[in-house]
């Protein structure tokens, strides 16, 4: 019994061992031929596949139209053509496959011609109208008899008859002038003609005198037809107004170089307001300015810009502006405060984008121009003025483009790598897109 156990555990071992070594022949000759069949595979896609040039894998400016290794015995990258299938496109274009681009938001617009305006809007002060204020003197030295008008903010009308002043020498001036006309009345019958002129000469220049020293035309007439000598002169105020200041009162002593009154026309007032620099391209004299004040509520008043200031304030580095306005209510009144909208004049078909597509990096701007489906190039432009959230652009951009509005900061933090790369191996180098899980794209001819 054991010995046919002995034997039987035998035959199973050398069946065993004939087994093992027909399977291993067998996987071996699998293995060959696999192989053989990969190696066929890959040698018909390299055959398919031949590189256009090499690029040195760490300074993409350097290429070679042969294999060869850069000096750290690393090889240079194999460019295929089907890796610059977008021949023609800009040095840096980036390409994102879709699902990235919905990951992080991207969004566009497109570069168009629009009617861009702007309104300015600031405070103001209301002020006199300087063409509108008289401040009167006297022409003589004398005494002032009686004030008619005596307080600060009354109104008066033109011609109104405002002090009586006691002059020394308008009295003298009188005496000339009756002497003047006794002498014409004895010599307008004398035979000789040059005498009958040097006495209407003489008369003649005597009125004169005293018209050039203010005496109305009222007095005039009595002192010609009565030839009674006036103690004191009727001062009339020469225009309509307000009284904004009186600079003498009775009894006092005036001279020419006394200020009596500050008369000041409230039908017209001035309203000063400063703007800032970036906002003087846009005003113009002429443009609609309205004004809202805190005292006068529901009250809004139209004027006009009527003057830009030809140099800015130091301190505020700002530029004042006058406007014009009607106030025939007399309600708006010197040195009230003012809310001002200044709509400035319209710049018609200028080419705008958005002011969130512009990427600015203090020495130029930039935006990313849409090129096909997921790629985008950086480009750089010239900017005008911007108004509402538009920009105009000067140069660089044609109308029709799509720009890139929202998550350009993350595409154009991978062209700043690359340039910042770049430029520390080969300085002056233009910009060019740089690496990172976007893809660059960079067609064969663009080597610089």
């Amino acid at each position: 019994m054991s010995k046919s156990l002995v034997i039987t555990s035998f035959v199973m071992l050398v069946v065993g061992v004939i087994s093992g070594w027909f399977a291993k022949d067998y996987l071996l000759q699998s293995d060959t031929t696999q192989h053989q069949q990969d190696n066929g595979q890959v040698a018909s896609s390299a055959a398919a596949k031949k590189p256009l040039f090499y690029r040195n894998a760490m300074n993409p400016s350097v290429t070679s139209p042969v294999p060869t290794k850069d000096s750290m015995g690393m090889d240079y990258v194999p460019v295929y053509a089907d890796d610059n299938s977008e021949a023609g496109q800009p040095t840096g274009t980036v390409k994102i496959d879709p699902i990235t681009e919905q990951n992080i938001g991207v969004r566009t617009a497109i570069v168009k011609r629009d009617i861009l305006s702007r309104v300015v809007r600031t405070v103001g002060r209301v002020d006199y109208d300087e063409e509108r204020i008289v401040r009167l003197h006297p022409k003589v030295e004398g005494w002032i008899e009686t004030m008619r008008v005596d307080k600060t903010g009354e109104k008066v009308r033109k011609n109104q008859d405002l002090l009586s002043i006691y002059s020394p020498q308008l009295v003298v001036s009188q005496q000339e002038y009756i002497l003047a006309l006794n002498n014409l009345q004895t010599l307008k019958q004398s035979p000789i003609a040059d005498i009958r002129r040097g006495a209407e000469e003489l008369v003649i220049s005597a009125r004169e005198r005293l018209k050039l020293l203010d005496v109305p035309e009222h007095q005039l007439h009595d002192l010609t037809r009565d030839h009674n000598i006036h103690k004191s002169l009727h001062i009339h105020t020469p225009a309509s107004g307000i009284v904004v200041n009186i600079g003498a009162r009775e009894g006092q002593y005036v001279t020419p170089g006394t200020e009596i009154y500050m008369i000041a026309d409230l039908s017209t007032v001035w309203v000063f307001a400063d703007i800032y620099e970036n906002e003087l391209p846009w005003v113009r004299s002429g443009d609609l300015v309205e004004m809202r004040l805190a005292g006068i509520p529901g009250r809004v008043f139209r004027g006009h810009l009527a003057f830009i200031y030809p140099y800015a304030e130091a301190k505020t580095r700002t530029i004042k502006v006058r406007l014009d306005f009607k106030n025939t209510e007399l309600l708006l009144k010197p040195d009230m405060f003012a809310e001002i909208s200044i709509y400035a004049g319209k710049q018609k078909s200028a080419l705008v984008i958005p002011s969130e597509a512009i990427i600015r990096s203090g020495t130029r701007d930039k935006v990313l121009v849409v090129r096909d489906a997921g790629k985008f190039e950086p480009r750089t432009i010239t900017t005008g003025v911007a108004s509402d959230g538009k920009v105009i652009v000067l140069d660089g951009l044609k109308e029709g483009e799509e720009v890139v509005t929202s998550a350009q900061f993350l595409i154009d933090s991978e062209s700043s790598l690359r340039e910042a790369t770049a430029k520390m191996i080969n300085p002056g180098l233009e910009e060019e897109a740089k690496p990172s899980p976007l893809q660059i794209e960079e067609g064969p001819h663009q080597h610089d």
